[in-house]
């Protein structure tokens, strides 16, 4: 993964991507990581798990989800637990999402079925993939949060 910030540094991260690899024709449920220059749109932190302080992040709650129902009025974006849609749980056990970046991917305009939920968050241990999203570990997260420009762009490239 390759981060650039509004000061034109680089900082290239070891990641894992999707477990389909990366597509230019990212569809909802395929797996795949899409290829495309991502902003951080914004982000969450469970603040009871996450030793690092970054007023720029929402706190995360057992009342956080992210629809991922294409059908939905609310797809791709941030909702309200209990939802009845399909949805991802922002507050999760196993910490993936201690600490999670919304890259900006079909955000705005939404286009329905194109991909929801693709965000920056916490790599399991080992080598897994991800279902989509960038994953790096908490190591790397430690220093994106602490070193990182507000401004960064993440490059994905089939």
């Amino acid at each position: 993964m390759l981060l650039t910030g509004s000061d034109g540094n680089r900082q290239a991260l070891r990641c894992r991507i999707g477990r389909s690899g990366i597509s230019v024709f990212k569809r909802e449920g395929d797996g795949a990581t899409p290829a495309a220059t991502l902003a951080v749109a914004g982000g969450y932190m469970r603040r009871d798990a996450w030793p690092v302080r970054n007023r720029t992040l929402a706190g995360i709650t057992p009342s956080n989800g992210w629809c991922d129902a294409p059908g939905h009025p609310c797809y791709n974006r941030p909702v309200r637990l209990p939802f009845a849609a399909s949805h991802e749980d922002m507050f999760r056990s196993d910490g993936l999402y201690d600490v999670c970046l919304v890259l900006d991917w079909n955000l705005a305009p939404r286009r329905r079925h194109r991909g929801s939920a693709i965000f920056l968050h916490l790599a399991r241990e080992g080598d897994y993939p991800t279902e989509g999203c960038i994953a790096v570990s908490r190591r790397q997260m430690d220093f994106m949060l602490r070193r990182m420009p507000a401004k960064v762009v993440i490059r994905v490239i089939a």
